[in-house]
């Protein structure tokens, strides 16, 4: 009844090219990335892993997929949210960013909970809003990771993945 959630969460570590550095976006986004999204990025992973342990070819029961939804993915995402969006940002460059991943996160928040509504109500109508919803989520994730790429080539940082949360 659910599609998958093929979200995988953007873990990266962020290394400086330059000796030194007078930039203070580079100097931000070194932060951003190394330090602020770090903390939050577990709670991001628990949730979405959680999610996607209950849906698509993991999917057993509506009241599997209810409870998970209710007990631990809301809870664990609204954890996140709050520390996503209590990260204290410098630059209005890094900040344009981060308000596109808060965006993007509170969607699919918004789409959790309306799957949860869906299976309250037996009403597929909203689970395919919710479905919608995940899928914009997506895009706008992706978008995301486009702009920290973007902006880190800019301002000479390097982006490597982070090998003990990459998923």
């Amino acid at each position: 009844m659910l599609k998958k959630l093929f979200f995988v969460p953007f873990f990266l570590f962020a290394i400086l090219l330059t000796g030194c550095s007078n930039d203070p976006v580079q100097d931000d986004l070194l932060n951003y990335i190394n330090k602020e999204i770090e903390v939050v990025a577990d709670l991001e992973n628990k949730a979405v892993s959680k999610y996607e342990s209950v849906t698509g070819v993991n999917y057993t029961n509506d009241q599997t997929l209810y409870d998970a939804l209710l007990d631990e993915i809301i809870p664990t995402y609204q954890d996140f949210l709050k520390k996503l969006e209590d990260i204290s940002i410098e630059t209005d460059e890094v900040k344009k960013i981060h308000e596109k991943y808060i965006d993007a996160a509170n969607l699919q928040y918004d789409a959790f909970v309306k799957i949860l509504n869906a299976l309250q109500k037996q009403d597929i109508t909203i689970i395919e809003e919710a479905n919608g919803m995940l899928a914009d989520a997506r895009k706008m994730f992706r978008d995301y990771q486009d702009d920290i790429k973007k902006l880190a080539k800019e301002h000479e940082v390097e982006l490597k993945k982070n090998k003990k949360n990459a998923a």
